[in-house]
């Protein structure tokens, strides 16, 4: 059984990272940190489930980085020694800062590919190798397949939120980068949630590893408040305007607030509603170039824009300890997502507000949701003058009903159509005559089909010359 501990020193690291931490204010490790740091120092694989927020990243970061320094290999060409796998941009970036702050007085090398960015200038800062490289999969095997990076050098291999890598389509992505690493590194697993799917990966990938469990999988985070609204689907952006704009009192105060879809076209479009009403919002999905996440993320994370729609693609890779609500306006249709979603607010020790619009159509989803998470929501009523709002939300002029026959068009060049008419009106002056028939056309031996006029044409040219 692993002993508890109360402080960093405590559990074997080395005098550069506590100094880092120490720096950071950091002392007391949490669950998650405390029980995996030792077998990691002693080089064993790892199996850890956490929810998100609990301080995953230090639990594998700050043991391989002494491990790194122990080793004190050379930094290979064109490969690395620790390869951080993540789902999203966001998520990888936040990690590689992770690495860098922990690391600080470690002299480790780190950096960062993701998609979205320049390929060239990623193959250009890796052609010397790193120490500690953080990659979403797709752009790490663009870099394989040219020939500008190797795996072979890989001393430890992590895989964070190992689950939704699998939910974004990563599984065969994953079975190549694991057959192009070592056979003896040092694997280290780590998710929210732990599907069957993540087991049999675990199998495959990890030899006789320590299981660390600190939360049962899937449930909610303590410190969220859960609450439920039911909603007609096309009356929830009336609903959430409502709450943004303060017009309906919400539990809690407003801060920061994360709103959820389940479709990139539905998080513009709450987007571009709520800019009609005058709420500034951005939203953050994979179809946004990596600048212009980034700076979503930065506008939200210094409330110059305190609303952020996002789809599930982002929901781990949020790590903003600021978000005061995650409003669900699209339920799920895989219940653990909910999970990584309300875990974006309650952070750093702090409490949040979790508020689910529920749509006749997502009744099933709510009910998964219920019953693999074990939420409990409060049901929330709609405003008494919700229905009032709803319909001044709606087209204010009834659409003109669709005229019988062909539709009336404009007289063009200033003619006048006849009374009735439908029919364009001509211009004034004298008509052209038309040919009675234009059908026919003459043949190459001279003679004439029927309905043209080919042997006038003939007849007229030999008046002319003679």
């Amino acid at each position: 059984m692993i002993v508890m501990t109360t402080t960093f020193d405590q559990l074997g690291l080395s005098q550069p990272v506590l100094q880092a931490l120490d720096m950071k204010g950091y002392d007391e490790p949490t669950p998650i940190q405390a029980q995996p740091i030792p077998p990691v120092l002693d080089g064993r694989d790892l199996h850890g489930i956490a929810q998100t927020g609990t301080g995953k990243t230090a639990a594998f970061m700050l043991p391989s980085i002494d491990r790194l320094r122990a080793a004190d290999n050379r930094t290979p060409f064109k490969s690395c020694r620790m390869l951080v796998l993540a789902p999203t941009r966001e998520l990888a970036g936040q990690i590689a800062q992770s690495a860098r702050d922990y690391g600080a007085l470690a002299g480790l090398k780190v950096h960062s590919i993701v998609g979205g960015t320049s390929v060239n200038k990623d193959r250009n800062k890796l052609h010397r190798g790193t120490d500690i490289l953080v990659a979403t999969p797709g752009r790490l095997l663009d870099l394989i397949d040219q020939k500008a990076f190797r795996l072979d050098g890989v001393e430890i291999l992590v895989l964070d939120e190992a689950d939704q890598m699998l939910d974004l389509g990563f599984i065969h992505a994953l079975r190549k980068i694991s057959q192009l690493v070592p056979g003896d590194r040092q694997t280290l697993f780590f998710s929210a949630t732990m599907p069957r799917a993540i087991r049999d990966l675990v199998g495959q990938y990890c030899h006789d590893p320590v299981h660390v469990s600190v939360t049962p999988a899937a449930t909610t985070a303590e410190r969220v408040e859960q609450f439920l609204l039911m909603v007609q689907q096309d009356e929830k952006i009336a609903l959430l305007q409502m709450i943004l704009s303060g017009r309906y009192d919400t539990p809690g105060r407003l801060e920061r607030v994360l709103v959820f879809t389940r479709t990139k076209y539905g998080a513009d479009k709450v987007v571009k509603k709520l800019g009609q009403k005058g709420i500034s919002a951005n939203a953050i999905h994979g179809n946004k170039s990596q600048p212009q996440r980034q700076r979503a993320l930065s506008e939200f994370k210094s409330a110059k824009v305190p609303v952020l729609v996002a789809t599930d693609v982002a929901a781990r890779g949020i790590d903003i300890p600021g978000v005061s609500h995650v409003i669900n306006y699209e339920l799920p249709n895989v219940p653990e997502q909910y999970v990584h979603r309300i875990g974006r607010t309650a952070r750093a020790g702090k409490d949040g507000i979790a508020i689910a619009f529920c749509a006749e159509d997502e009744r099933s989803y709510l009910k998964d949701i219920r019953k693999v998470t074990d939420a409990e929501f409060n049901r929330l009523p709609l405003p008494e003058n919700f229905r009032a709002v709803v319909e001044g939300v709606g087209p204010t002029k009834p659409a003109p009903k669709q005229q019988r026959g062909r539709a009336k068009v404009t007289p063009k060049h200033g003619g006048r159509g006849r009374p009735g008419d439908n029919r364009q009106g001509k211009p004034r002056g004298k008509p052209k005559r038309k040919h009675p028939n234009r059908a026919g056309k003459p043949r190459h031996d001279g003679s004439s089909s029927p309905g043209n006029n080919g042997g006038s044409q003939r007849r007229r040219r030999r008046h002319r010359h003679g």
